[in-house]
């Protein structure tokens, strides 16, 4: 039976940042050019400057409760904890409410420029960050024997006399962990860390991800606070265009089995427990990356239209993701749902699969005793 787009929808997505941001009146956001910046409006989140809207990008983030963020019509789904229907409802009033076809067409127009600004915009800093994160690769240390090597094996995950030359891992005795702040980019922090190579689809070098840990600490990450606020900050950073990318524990090529986590220790302890005989261990960065963008919040449908979504090598017939435990349940099962949906969409003989480590942890706190409920 035919079912008519309701047409609140095509007005919501047409709203920009500026708009929603103005409708929601979220407390405390400080204008620094065109971002806005201070707390974030997630009931229970909170903090001082953890969250940040890009007004002309028409994106949003909280680097505590959602890295990865979204657009106007998810802010307004994360601010009122609602769904999607929710915030367009919110947005657009109850259904059968008569729009303005000309306001709605006025307000895409205006959307599309936009977005045509900030995707070239975005793809400027892609390439500046790139080759700054070349640089970083480019001076870093051998990994093997490295503090580095042994950071992992503190946290059980000793690749020391695996057949694999782990060419992906380096090392930096002192690297800076710089954070852009507003319009200001402060050293926090400055020691030894693991850095590690991301690869695009075509295996060429994208990105840095790097990793902070405490030498005086055996398999501890480093403590990041900022002193002027007092607020912590992870220990981890990514570095150029991690999008569609993985680091490959196991090498560039691919056997036709690959295991993939969210992180370096969860792939790396899958790894040194031959969890799949014969198979490749990639880490995916993050559960963004892992899913790509999909239609809906936790919706767990790939949006077919991000087409620099990760996606395995054609060889690959066996798909399995890691589910750690110590995520939010919903939400990780919808990104890794929505992951694989899109990989045996451009594969369909593809066989996948969820593994889960248990509540409450991940795969790697299993391997050191970490009790499932603590």
């Amino acid at each position: 039976m035919y079912r008519s787009v309701d047409p609140r929808i095509e007005s919501a997505k047409a709203r920009t940042m500026r708009e929603v941001l103005d409708r929601l009146a979220i407390p405390d956001l400080t204008a620094l050019g065109d971002e806005r910046v201070g707390p974030c409006p997630r009931a229970g989140c909170g903090g001082t400057d953890r969250f940040s809207a890009n007004v002309k990008k028409g994106v949003w983030r909280c680097r505590i409760c959602d890295p990865k963020g979204g657009d106007a019509l998810a802010l307004v789904q994360l601010a009122l904890g609602t769904d999607f229907m929710g915030a367009v409802e919110w947005l657009e009033g109850a259904q059968g409410v008569e729009i303005d076809p000309a306001e709605v067409e006025r307000r895409q127009i205006e959307k599309q420029k936009a977005d045509a600004k900030a995707e070239a915009d975005a793809a400027r800093y892609r390439a500046f960050a790139k080759d700054q994160a070349a640089v970083i690769w480019r001076s870093a240390l051998p990994f093997a024997g490295s503090p580095a090597a042994a950071y992992l094996a503190a946290r059980n995950v000793d690749l020391a006399g695996l057949p694999y030359s782990f060419a992906c891992f380096r090392y930096l005795p002192a690297h800076p962990y710089v954070k852009k702040i507003g319009r200001a980019r402060r050293e926090l922090h400055r020691g030894p860390a693991l850095i590690s190579a991301i690869q695009g689809r075509d295996g060429r070098f994208s990105a840095v991800h790097q990793t902070w840990f405490n030498p005086d600490a055996p398999g501890q990450k480093a403590t990041i606070i900022d002193r002027e606020t007092g607020e912590a900050h992870p220990a981890k950073m990514v570095l150029g265009s991690k999008k569609g990318g993985a680091i490959r524990l196991t090498g560039t090529a691919c056997a036709r089995v690959l295991v993939m986590g969210e992180g370096i220790e969860t792939t790396g302890t899958a790894l040194v427990a031959d969890a799949v005989l014969g198979a490749s261990y990639w880490a995916g960065v993050d559960l963004g990356n892992m899913s790509g963008k999909q239609t809906g919040r936790n919706s767990g449908v790939p949006d077919l239209s991000d087409v620099r979504a990760f996606l395995p090598p054609a060889s690959v017939e066996r798909l399995i993701y890691i589910q750690d435990g110590d995520s939010e349940e919903k939400m990780t099962r919808a990104k890794l749902t929505a992951g694989l949906r899109r990989a045996m969409n451009a594969n369909p003989y593809l066989r996948s699969h969820i593994v889960r480590a248990g509540d409450g942890v991940d795969l790697n706190d299993l391997t050191q005793g970490q009790p499932e409920n603590e």
